[in-house]
């Protein structure tokens, strides 16, 4: 096995021992750090990345200490050349992470397209617009033959109620059946409170109701309805059980002082309006507290995001 070296090196034992000093280890030694350098330098920083990348790197890193210490066992070539092929193989996996992280999902865009693509003329808004188109007839009603008659009040509660029952389905119907457009967020608020204010108005100037209560009530939707735009670059106040409770107990009420009612039955309505401004009160100051708590949270998120792009 001595005779062996010299014969397969093609030369003598000192021309094979000059390669091997001039391929051996040392020569090795001599390359490694630019190749280190150049895994640790630019391979490293293309897969050092953020989020699920962060283990991807990780496991690069470690495949890079293995391929050194097979290289030192196998010879300084081979042990270079798997470094270089294990950091080649780690800037491809990170390069091509980065690519599938930037490139949107297959069918995103298609996904994204279908979505708010409901019609406008869908039940949930056809529902909207009939709510809308009550609010003139029910006060034509509410005014015919001056305004006391008990068979046209009693035609003019089943327009509000009407209304009121549609105001309770389309909402529901729309979330319910991805019917959700942009004219139905705008369209039904505005009718909601369009046939509450038309009947306010219509009980306040027939001295039914006083003015002080249609005011509150009024005034309470409008202040809410401002608060959310105040609020809406932060997010959106959600509709709290309160102020489903509000809606029930104001749309009872005014539907009781809409009937031409004697008795027991017109002193039962007072109560149940008395109960409807209580709770109109106390939900608008509630939407007061979430709309203040709502801005501040934003705006600290804000603050700390810039903060953190700075840092």
């Amino acid at each position: 096995m001595t005779g062996v070296p010299a014969s397969a090196a093609g030369g003598s034992p000192a021309g094979a021992s000059h390669r091997a000093e001039g391929q051996g280890p040392s020569a090795a030694e001599g390359r490694r750090p630019g190749a280190g350098a150049a895994v640790t330098g630019q391979e490293r920083d293309a897969v050092e990345v953020t989020g699920p990348q962060e283990a991807a790197g990780r496991v690069v890193d470690q495949e890079l200490d293995a391929a050194e210490l097979a290289g030192r066992a196998l010879g300084a070539d081979e042990g270079l050349g798997a470094v270089d092929d294990v950091a080649a193989s780690g800037a491809a996996g990170a390069d091509g992470e980065q690519r599938d992280a930037g490139r949107p999902a297959r069918g995103g865009k298609l996904a994204a397209a279908a979505v708010n693509q409901a019609s406008v003329w869908n039940v949930a808004n056809l529902l909207t617009m009939l709510r809308l188109v009550l609010v003139p007839g029910f006060v034509a009603l509410m005014l015919a033959d001056g305004g006391y008659d008990p068979a046209w009040r009693s035609f003019a509660w089943a327009a509000f109620a009407v209304a009121m029952i549609t105001d309770l389905f389309d909402g529901h119907l729309a979330r319910t059946y991805d019917l959700v457009t942009d004219f139905g967020k705008i369209a039904d608020p505005i009718a909601d409170k369009a046939i509450m204010g038309a009947a306010l108005i219509c009980l306040s100037a027939l001295g039914d109701l006083p003015w002080w209560v249609t005011a509150v009530i009024l005034g309470r939707e409008l202040g809410v309805t401002l608060l959310r735009f105040w609020v809406i670059r932060y997010g959106v106040i959600p509709a709290s059980r309160g102020g489903k409770l509000k809606t029930l107990t104001q749309g009872v009420a005014v539907g009781m002082y809409v009937l031409a009612l004697t008795g027991w039955l017109a002193s039962l309505r007072f109560w149940v309006m008395a109960v409807a401004v209580v709770l109109t009160v106390a939900t608008g100051l509630d939407y007061v507290k979430q709309a203040i708590v709502l801005r501040r949270r934003g705006i600290a998120e804000r603050r700390a995001a810039l903060e953190e792009t700075e840092a």
